[in-house]
């Protein structure tokens, strides 16, 4: 195969998401986003064989980098700027969620795209709960693992972004404000046990 142009994988997909942003998913394809990096087919092909490739990097690539800067916070702070990060993606028009849950279904008939997106959901299961390993010493309910606890906030900020994505009124606000609370309140359970 010809060697690409002098392009990185990395700026394909930022002119991947460029191109999704401007076009929406239904006009995606690797044509338009070898017109948005101002490359030939050619190129994209290199660096992805297939458009559902390319979708799951992008997917992957705003999961590594919204943890890789959650990880730079200290610990503190770890939770609450998770829960701004989800907040921030968590819209009525979100093309991230768009795009994952579109993956989502995609996956249901491809075992790649199926095998890949649990990756990275337990990627992220895992950055989670390290996240509150580094905020709490023990579970704060018995019975409840930390383990689980990633898990569950995993599944709670998907929960959220879906009722965003069919509720055009949906209390975003409102809803990661108590979710901020409840975390809140779990750690002065843990807390107060400690006493």
């Amino acid at each position: 195969m010809a060697k690409p142009n002098i392009i990185s994988k990395g700026d394909l997909i930022k002119s991947a998401k460029e191109c999704l942003v401007n076009n929406g998913i239904d006009k995606f394809t690797l044509r338009a986003v070898a017109e948005q990096a101002g490359v030939t087919q050619g190129t994209i092909y290199y660096h992805f064989k297939t458009k559902e490739q390319l979708l799951l990097d992008i997917v992957q690539d705003t999961c590594e980098s919204s943890w890789s800067e959650i990880s730079e916070l200290s610990n503190q702070y770890i939770i609450s700027q998770a829960i701004e990060s989800a907040k921030s993606r968590c819209s009525y028009d979100s093309f991230f969620h768009k795009l994952f849950l579109t993956l989502v279904v995609s996956g249901f008939n491809n075992e790649t795209i199926r095998g890949k997106l649990g990756e990275i959901t337990q990627s992220e299961n895992n950055a989670l709960t390290q996240s509150l390993l580094t905020l709490w010493s023990k579970t704060p309910i018995d019975g409840v693992s930390v383990e689980t606890w990633g898990i569950l906030i995993n599944a709670i900020v998907d929960g959220l972004a879906l009722q965003a994505l069919v509720q055009k009124d949906f209390p975003v606000e409102k809803t990661y404000e108590e979710l901020g609370q409840l975390f809140k309140g779990l750690t002065q359970l843990l807390n107060e046990g400690d006493k």
